[in-house]
């Protein structure tokens, strides 16, 4: 495969080598590639995480019959934040 990066990666991926943090740009780019793996999982997880405990508030609110006096939960958030 073959990668054409902006001069300016292609610097920053020089630099790394140069200085001794990575012993080629293949390990550069390879790490660049699990990072950004790890955090789009991650992102992935805490959307996950976050629809799940918007179901629970539903579920606890229709359970015990609790009202937003008409509100949505978006809306009583924006209404929360400063």
């Amino acid at each position: 495969m073959t990668v054409h990066l902006p001069p300016e990666i292609e610097r920053i991926v020089e630099q790394a080598v140069r200085t001794g943090q990575f012993s080629s740009a293949n390990e550069v780019l390879s790490e660049a590639v699990s990072v950004w793996q790890a955090q789009r999982a991650a992102a992935e997880a805490s959307q996950d995480d976050r629809q799940e405990a918007i179901e629970r508030l539903k579920n606890f609110g229709q359970t015990h019959n609790l009202s937003l006096g008409g509100m949505t939960i978006k809306q009583l958030r924006a209404e929360a934040r400063p």
